[in-house]
């Protein structure tokens, strides 16, 4: 489904990474795992058009998408479940819902029932404001505004970060369910190594901007892994 191939990107004079390959398939969740600042997040910005990478190619459904903004990407399937949620504090929680109905035909701008089937809370509390919401139910609002696009990639970058440990385990079950219906395919930034090994089909893991490791759970192993994203 999602295919990138030597991807460089800079900041400034700074190359942060350096040839960067990885695979997201449809049904699977690929892990991203690394220690702090080793250029996961940039990767994760650089496929969802939020900085414009240096060089390589992004590939989905067998279509390259050039150097595209966010916008467009938007609108090619690619949706972004940021580090630190980014909902709009002065929105109710279904005005933020709603903000992602720019990527859909203007006859299917609905928010579905089973977006509330997902996140019980959002339904209780559709009238809040989002910057009422407690952090947990902060980043179930901007999970469930990500698949509001219906995406064909969701990229999710440290989705338990901060978070109550009994909604760490209620996003877990919502990251499952979406990779069994196999309607896209998941890249999931994380630093939380339990929670990562449960889900994740494929890893890949960077160190200073560079692939490290890369493969599927069954043919790296817990140890295998657990040595390589150890400080």
């Amino acid at each position: 489904m999602l295919t990138v191939e030597g991807l460089t990107l800079h900041y400034g004079h700074s190359q942060i990474l350096h040839g960067v390959n990885l695979t997201a398939v449809t049904g699977e969740v690929t892990c991203l795992m690394g220690t702090n600042g080793v250029g996961k997040t940039s990767l994760i910005r650089a496929i969802s058009g939020r900085h414009p990478r240096s060089g390589g190619t992004v590939t989905l459904d067998g279509e390259s998408l050039g150097v595209l903004p966010a916008h467009a990407l938007a609108h090619k399937g690619v949706a972004l479940v940021p580090q630190g949620r980014e909902i709009f504090p002065l929105l109710t929680v279904r005005e933020n819902l709603e903000t992602g109905f720019s990527c859909l035909p203007r006859g299917e701008r609905r928010v579905p029932e089973e977006m509330f089937e997902l996140f019980p809370v959002l339904k209780e509390m559709q009238h809040r404001r989002g910057g009422d919401l407690s952090g947990g139910q902060q980043q179930q609002l901007a999970i469930a505004r990500a698949l509001i696009t219906r995406p064909k990639v969701l990229l999710m970058d440290e989705p338990t970060e901060g978070i109550q440990p009994n909604i760490i385990q209620m996003i877990g079950d919502v990251i499952r369910t979406l990779r069994d219906e196999g309607r896209m395919a998941i890249v999931l930034v994380e630093q939380y190594f339990d929670f990562a090994y449960a889900l994740a089909d494929r890893f890949t893991v960077l160190r200073r901007g560079e692939v490290i490791m890369d493969g599927r759970k069954a043919d790296i192993g817990r140890e295998a892994l657990l040595a390589k994203v150890s400080v």
